[in-house]
């Protein structure tokens, strides 16, 4: 019997690396690829999960297993749906996650047709998530190990997506997928954890928003909810909603950004109170199996390192309204509102705007 061929997308990290090894331990015909961003290692204080030194961890593992591995040069991609949002999202007063964007348009799309092409049945990460076949399609859930769990970064798949996905960690704890890195004999298995963010130097937005969009960041005014003028900042870009440190301002008391107004090129600040809301818009959004047509209660992550909390989610024209059932910390425009009823991922969408 001709065994299913699956390829797994190998960063060089050790879950991916682990998720290979369990997809050959299974039965599957495994093929490795790994995305190129020509990126240089040597500036980073973290292994980035394309570079040059993820790569050749990848090539090693590859090796080690026993399996076929290929590299895709994908910077062209990568620049077209990740990095010019990156940019006018930050230019614009909003704070993108570029991780999201990666797995909707370059993981599972992109990389996800080069499987096909290779007869590939499936197309594996290294993500902590689980997808489970239901009557009326596939799900999205939580991973076993919550503290790891990353299904916020993959609300937006669809079902042809999700039928194609394997998440072959999603019932394991990081601490076993070290031991399986150990029993697999895998040289990465005491590998650090790369940054999240792969193309950016020194692990600082800000230096890469400097090489990149330097002459489009203009200084301006931060003030208080009365107007008020309490100081100056280097350009919004380089501000995100919630923030304390950095802002230059001594009131007696800790200020946080409450508004950024990318318009006036001002930033308003105030008490963590007043960076606290209960209200906001989603809009690009996406839901994985039915779409909210009426008003529901569900659960809602505004950021990943956010525990969801209780809110009512209401159709608003092409959007859905949020309001929280209590007032929660930096609403940030620009980051991703992922719906959650139970351990299941129901959709999501982008911030739009903040509403009170």
């Amino acid at each position: 019997m001709k065994k299913e061929r699956v390829v797994v997308a190998m960063s060089g990290g050790v879950d991916s690396s682990v998720a290979a090894a369990l997809l050959k331990e299974q039965g599957y015909e495994v093929i490795g690829m790994t995305m190129c961003f020509n990126l240089v290692d040597s500036d980073r204080k973290k292994p980035a999960c394309c570079g040059i030194q993820g790569i050749e961890d990848a090539r090693r593992v590859a090796h080690k297993l026993g399996i076929k591995h290929y590299v895709v040069n994908m910077q062209k991609t990568l620049e077209e749906h990740v990095i010019r949002d990156f940019l006018q999202e930050y230019l614009s007063g909003r704070t993108p996650n570029p991780c999201v964007r990666c797995n909707q348009y370059l993981k599972f799309s992109f990389l996800l047709k080069k499987a096909i092409a290779l007869d590939a049945k499936f197309l594996a990460t290294g993500h902590y998530a689980r997808v489970v076949r239901a009557n009326n399609g596939y799900s999205l859930k939580k991973a076993k190990d919550l503290n790891k769990d990353q299904s916020y970064f993959l609300y937006r798949l669809n079902q042809n997506q999700l039928k194609r996905s394997l998440f072959p960690l999603g019932n394991y704890t990081k601490y076993e997928v070290r031991e399986l890195a150990r029993k697999f004999c895998l040289a990465v298995a005491d590998k650090v954890g790369s940054q999240e963010i792969c193309f950016l130097p020194q692990d600082d937005y800000r230096v890469f928003l400097k090489s990149r969009v330097k002459k489009a960041i203009v200084p301006g005014k931060i003030i208080d909810s009365e107007g008020n003028i309490l100081g100056g900042h280097r350009g919004i870009a380089f501000y995100t909603i919630g923030q304390r440190e950095g802002l230059g301002i001594a009131r007696g008391y800790p200020v946080y950004i409450t508004r950024i107004d990318p318009e006036n090129n001002l930033i308003t600040v105030g008490t963590k109170m007043r960076a606290c809301k209960k209200e906001f818009l989603v809009k690009e959004l996406n839901f994985i199996s039915k779409p909210i047509k009426n008003k529901v209660a569900l659960k809602v992550k505004i950021r990943y390192n956010h525990k969801e909390s209780l809110a009512e989610a209401i159709p608003y024209k092409n959007k859905i309204k949020i309001r929280f059932k209590k007032p929660e910390f930096a609403i940030t425009p620009g980051q991703s509102a992922v719906f959650y009823e139970r351990d299941r991922v129901s959709g999501g969408g982008i911030i739009d705007k903040v509403l009170n």
